[in-house]
């Protein structure tokens, strides 16, 4: 896939990755009840980025079509330093093309520019190829949850350090 960039959320591309990000459910046969399936934020994701100090959504997108996507948030209930990586999804099409580890890294890297010292993820085992990359990242297990993201059916949560 020849052309891809990546760039912040518009409000144009709301529609587009609610379709992704619940596809993407559909697809692993992960739960939707729990998650953000069925958070009626991710209909309106350009919305809640803005509305969130020192969080950022990054978009890959080729051609006018957008295929992807991956972000930084001020999750309620984290404590002072820490941020999660969200909305990590792509469309099939986009998948093993290097898209995702772009949008992973610069939101990593964006975490790091925002002065976070940790960066929290909550998966499940549905998306076993992302939780892979996120072990490769030196992301370590937890045996619990961290903040208030209201997604009670994530049972994987990982933290790494981005202190160097």
């Amino acid at each position: 896939m020849t052309g891809v960039k990546i760039r912040e959320v518009k409000q144009g591309d709301n529609l587009a990755l609610a379709k992704i990000i619940r596809s993407a459910f559909i697809e692993f046969g992960a739960p939707l009840t729990g998650t953000v399936y069925e958070d009626p934020t991710t209909d309106a994701l350009f919305e809640l980025f803005q509305s969130k100090k020192d969080s950022v959504l990054f978009v890959a997108e080729a051609e006018g079509k957008v295929l992807g996507c991956c972000g930084i948030f001020t999750t309620n209930g984290l404590e002072k330093g820490y941020a999660e990586l969200v909305k990590f999804y792509l469309a099939k099409e986009a998948r093993n093309l290097g898209i995702g580890k772009a949008l992973f890294e610069k939101s990593i890297q964006a975490a790091r520019d925002l002065g976070y010292q940790f960066l929290y993820i909550e998966s499940q085992p549905s998306f076993s190829k992302a939780v892979k990359m996120y072990e490769q990242y030196d992301f370590k297990y937890l045996g619990h949850s961290l903040g208030n993201s209201g997604h009670d059916n994530c049972d994987v949560w990982m933290l790494k350090s981005l202190q160097n």
